[in-house]
């Protein structure tokens, strides 16, 4: 039986659960007796009760079987020598698994006596759309049909022991079903525990992903020195093929790092401008069928592409931008086909959303009270907005862009697209420039030693850009708390 199938009995149970434990628990409201919780906590601790433990159960067998027919496989597979045609054991593993998993599509007829051979085998797979690596051998054949038979004892068996562990969490909650039953503690006790589960995951990935970027950091820096990465000029990582044992190179961050901001600058004054005052527009001055036309339209934005908004930069604005700079000189043009200014315009527009509809709400929120005593003392619509509505929602639109910051550096197609791969160090906003998250995409691809500097740097560039964003957070909660603080 499927997980699937058993994940779908155990909700069923736990729904029957639900509308019985209520329906119990309200006939049992008779006057006589204050019941302690209302009747729909009553079904709701019923259902957790039916479903919980048995989800628990259902991972802990999932994870559990498949270890267990892991070693089985392992066990049923012959001596390996020195003329093993499979390169490893694990591989060997691996084979038997998909051969497993291409068996289970043939027709019955076929598997009750499945070809002795993987060469006619093969066909009758191919034609069900099955495709397996030629290494795989003849006698992987009857380990993955046991294989098969194994797994589907493992999976009846922990089916019935789910589905009673189940039936019985829903009778142990109807039988406790009583007016003063304490049903609405039990659930929200229970809600407060997921609650910090789900608190601790989300803390626990973030310390993970730091960790798995920082270990693979101190390798790299084995190899090169802190001083060279952080404070180089030059990035020339000189890609060496897979054991070909090429040498190191210069991996200097500063031309990444300058290209990362630089953009990112660019883009945000195109991006905050428009998109608060848009913002305001919308919020203090638009009526509501403007409004109604002209946030969902600007908010469009937002749902293009990324890679939609490269290619118009590359096929379009790149060369009218060129060409444009051709004509005013008269010759020889001073922008270039890819360009900080190109790629920061673009991503200044793909901004422009996330800075007005965060504005806007922060801006709507604002209370009413505050315009009408505004301009209840004699101050102008502008005068208002100047000097009681902004200050007010600044907190709100420092978040927005430090959002919105955020998004910028963190962005990859367009740069790729519109600015280039060339790690430029320049002051000039028409020639070329790349950022921190293009080189990380470079660094990953490609047929590469992973233990090599030239892969590893990827993981010492995504921390310095952890450790940038980090102090971007740092340095807005401050300017947050100052201005409300003064506000206040």
């Amino acid at each position: 039986m499927s997980s699937l199938l058993v994940l779908a009995i155990v909700v069923a149970i736990g729904l029957v659960a639900f509308f019985i434990g209520r329906q119990r628990a309200a006939a049992q409201d008779n006057g006589k007796v204050k019941p302690h919780s209302r009747a729909h906590y009553h079904g709701w601790w019923a259902f957790l009760l039916a479903v919980l433990p048995a989800l628990l159960l259902l991972a802990v067998w999932a994870v559990g079987s498949s270890v267990y027919l892991d070693r089985h496989i392992h066990a049923a597979l012959p001596e390996r020598t020195v003329d093993s045609k499979v390169a490893s054991e694990a591989l060997d593993v691996s084979l038997v698994k998909s051969l497993a998993r291409g068996l289970r599509k043939l027709d019955a007829g076929t598997l009750a006596a499945p070809p002795a051979s993987f060469a006619e085998l093969q066909p009758l797979l191919a034609a069900k759309g099955v495709a397996l690596a030629s290494d795989t051998q003849d006698y992987m054949i009857p380990i993955a049909v046991e294989a098969n038979k194994v797994q589907d004892r493992l999976g009846l068996f922990g089916a019935v022991v789910i589905l009673a562990l189940s039936i019985a969490g829903a009778f142990y909650a109807l039988r406790q079903i009583a007016p003063r039953a304490r049903a609405r503690n039990n659930v929200e006790r229970l809600m407060l525990w997921g609650l910090l589960a789900a608190s601790t995951i989300a803390i626990l990935t973030t310390v993970g992903i730091v960790l798995s970027m920082l270990f693979q950091t101190i390798t790299f820096f084995e190899s090169v020195s802190p001083m060279s990465f952080f404070f180089g000029t030059v990035w020339d990582p000189r890609f060496a093929a897979a054991g070909s044992g090429g040498s190191q190179g210069q991996f200097g961050l500063i031309p990444l790092l300058a290209g990362t901001l630089y953009i990112a600058a660019v883009a945000l004054l195109v991006a905050v401008p428009v998109g608060l005052m848009s913002a305001v527009y919308m919020a203090e001055y638009a009526t509501p069928r403007v409004r109604s036309v002209v946030k969902p339209a600007l908010e469009l934005l937002a749902g293009i592409p990324t890679i939609v908004y490269g290619i118009f930069a590359v096929v379009t604005l790149g060369p009218f931008l060129r060409d444009l700079s051709a004509a005013l000189t008269g010759g020889s043009p001073f922008i270039q086909g890819q360009s900080i200014f190109t790629a920061g315009l673009v991503m200044g527009v793909m901004l422009i959303p996330v800075v007005s509809s965060l504005s806007d709400d922060i801006i709507t929120a604002v209370p009413r009270a505050m315009r009408d005593g505004s301009l209840g003392l004699g101050a102008t619509r502008s005068e208002t907005i100047k000097r009681v509505i902004l200050p007010a929602a600044l907190p709100g639109i420092v978040g927005a862009i430090l959002l919105t910051a955020s998004r910028a550096i963190g962005e990859t197609m367009i740069v790729v697209l519109a600015a280039g791969v060339a790690a430029n160090l320049t002051i000039n906003p028409f020639e070329a420039m790349t950022t921190i998250t293009v080189k990380i995409v470079n660094q990953l691809t490609g047929d590469l030693e992973f233990n090599s500097p030239q892969t590893l740097v990827a993981f010492a560039l995504g921390l310095t850009l952890f450790a940038l964003t980090l102090v971007m957070n740092i340095v807005a909660l401050y300017i947050v708390r100052k201005y409300r603080e003064q506000y206040e």
